[in-house]
C-alpha cells in the first residue's frame, strides 16, 4: 500500500508543472475578432476622448514623479499619433463582414472626427506640435498613420484640417532630430507631406537613409546611431520608418529607389529573428528602454506580415499565432488598464518603475502597433490558414527544424 501511494503520489508531483501550467494559461487570443476586439479597446479612449474635444480632460497623465506637468505638454500628441500608426490599417481594411465593418466604418468617422479636433484653432483639445522635441517623433507617427490610412482618412477629410494638419506637421521642422533613430521621424514627416503634394524637403529624407546606411551593424540589425543598442528600436521605428519613406518617395522621386533591395533583404532577416524571439509562451526578452511600449516591440513584424514581405521560412499563420501570444502577454494582465480603460505603465501589468523618465499615458499607445495585419482581410493566409506552431514553441517541442543562420 505505502508502494503504491508512493507512486500516486510521485506521478502526481511529477504532473504538477503541467497542470498548473494549463490553468495559468490564458485562453486565446488568435482570432480576428478577439483582435478587432483588443485594438478597440486599447484605441478607443484616445480616439472617441479626442472626437468629443476631452482628451485633456479626461486622459490620465502617468509618468515618472516629478515629470508630469514637462509629460502632460506632449502626451496627448503621442496618444493620437501613436494610436493612429497602429489603428490606420484597419481602419482601411476591406472585405469585412457586416458586424466588423460596422466597427470599422464607426471608428473611421470617430478618428476624421479627432483629426479635425487635433488641430481646430478653438478645440478645447487643439494640439500643440511645437511645444517640445518629442512632438517631433510623434508628428512622424501621425503622419505614417495618415499613410497608411490614406483614402480612408486623409482623403476624406476637409480641405481645411488637410491644410491646418500640413502646417502643423510643417511647423515641426524647428527641432533638430539628434544622431539616431530620430533621423527617420524628420524623414517620415517630409516623405507623408510629399505624398500629398505639400512643400517637402529632400535633405533629412537623405540624411535619415545615408546615416542608417553607415549605421548597419550586421545580420539584419541596424546601430541606433553608431552604436549599437540591445534594444527594440529597429522595430519601434528604424526599420518599419525606412520601408515607410521609401513607399511614400516612390511616386514622387525615385532617387532613394536604390537602397530598397538591400533595406528589404536586411528586414526580411530581422523579422526572421523578431519571430524566433518569441517563446511558447508569448514572452520575449525584456531589454533595453521603452519596454512599457509592450507588444509594440513587434512593430517590425507586423510591418512585414501586412506587407506580405515575411522571409520564406516564416508563414504568416506562424506569425499570427507569435503575435497573438504576445498581444496576449501584454494587453491582457490585470491593471494594464484602469478602471476608464487607459493605459498603464508596465508590460505585464502595472509596473510604473520599468517607465523612463520620457514614458507618459500617451506612450503607451505604441503597443497597438502589433495590430497591423489587420489591414489585410480576412479572406488573407494570415487570417485564413490554418494554426502553425511559432519557430521556437516548435524547436521546444522537439521538432526536427533546419538550423538559423546569419545573413
Amino acid at each position: 500500500m505505502k508502494r503504491r501511494h508512493f507512486f500516486q503520489s510521485a506521478a502526481l508531483t511529477a504532473s504538477l508543472p503541467a497542470l498548473q501550467a494549463a490553468e495559468a494559461a490564458p485562453p486565446s487570443l488568435e482570432s480576428r475578432s478577439a483582435w478587432v476586439d483588443m485594438l478597440v479597446k486599447v484605441s478607443e479612449p484616445a480616439i472617441a476622448n479626442l472626437a468629443a474635444q476631452q482628451l485633456k480632460k479626461n486622459m490620465p497623465v502617468e509618468a515618472q514623479k516629478g515629470q508630469e506637468a514637462k509629460r502632460a505638454a506632449v502626451t496627448h500628441l503621442e496618444a493620437l499619433g501613436r494610436t493612429l500608426a497602429g489603428l490606420a490599417p484597419w481602419l482601411s481594411a476591406s472585405g469585412l463582414d457586416s458586424a466588423e465593418e460596422a466597427r470599422r466604418a464607426k471608428m473611421a468617422a470617430l478618428t476624421r472626427k479627432a483629426l479635425a479636433s487635433a488641430v481646430e484653432p478653438t478645440s478645447a483639445d487643439k494640439l500643440d506640435f511645437t511645444a517640445a522635441a518629442q512632438n517631433l517623433v510623434d508628428a512622424s507617427f501621425l503622419a505614417l498613420g495618415l499613410s497608411r490610412a490614406q483614402k480612408e482618412l486623409w482623403d476624406t477629410l476637409d480641405a481645411t484640417t488637410r491644410e491646418r494638419l500640413i502646417t502643423a506637421l510643417q511647423s515641426t521642422r524647428k527641432f533638430k532630430p539628434g544622431q539616431n533613430n530620430w533621423l527617420l521621424f524628420s524623414a517620415t514627416i517630409e516623405a507623408f507631406l510629399a505624398s500629398v503634394s505639400a512643400t517637402w524637403l529632400p535633405e533629412p529624407i537623405e540624411t535619415a537613409i545615408a546615416a542608417h546606411e553607415a549605421w548597419y551593424q550586421g545580420d539584419g540589425m541596424y546601430g541606433d546611431g553608431p552604436e549599437f543598442h540591445w534594444d527594440y528600436y529597429n522595430s519601434f521605428v528604424i526599420q518599419p520608418m525606412l520601408l515607410a519613406v521609401l513607399d511614400l518617395m516612390k511616386p514622387v522621386d525615385t532617387r532613394w529607389e536604390k537602397h530598397r533591395a538591400t533595406i528589404v533583404k536586411r528586414a526580411q532577416r530581422f523579422a526572421a529573428i523578431q519571430e524566433r524571439l518569441i517563446a511558447p509562451d508569448g514572452t520575449y526578452p525584456p531589454i533595453g528602454r521603452s519596454i512599457t511600449y509592450r507588444c509594440g516591440a513587434f512593430h517590425h513584424l507586423a510591418d512585414m506580415a501586412l506587407r506580405h514581405q515575411l522571409p520564406a521560412a516564416v508563414t504568416p499563420a506562424q506569425v499570427r499565432g507569435a503575435l497573438s501570444a504576445v498581444i496576449q502577454r501584454t494587453l491582457t494582465p490585470t491593471d494594464t488598464f484602469d478602471d476608464q480603460n487607459w493605459l498603464r505603465i508596465g508590460l505585464a501589468g502595472h509596473q510604473p518603475s520599468l517607465g523612463e523618465a520620457y514614458i507618459s499615458t500617451g506612450s503607451l499607445y505604441l503597443s497597438t502597433f502589433a495590430f497591423l495585419p489587420l489591414g489585410l482581410p480576412p479572406s488573407d493566409p494570415f487570417w485564413s490558414d490554418a494554426s502553425v506552431d511559432r519557430t521556437a514553441k516548435q524547436i521546444w517541442s522537439g521538432k526536427d527544424l533546419h538550423a538559423d543562420h546569419a545573413l
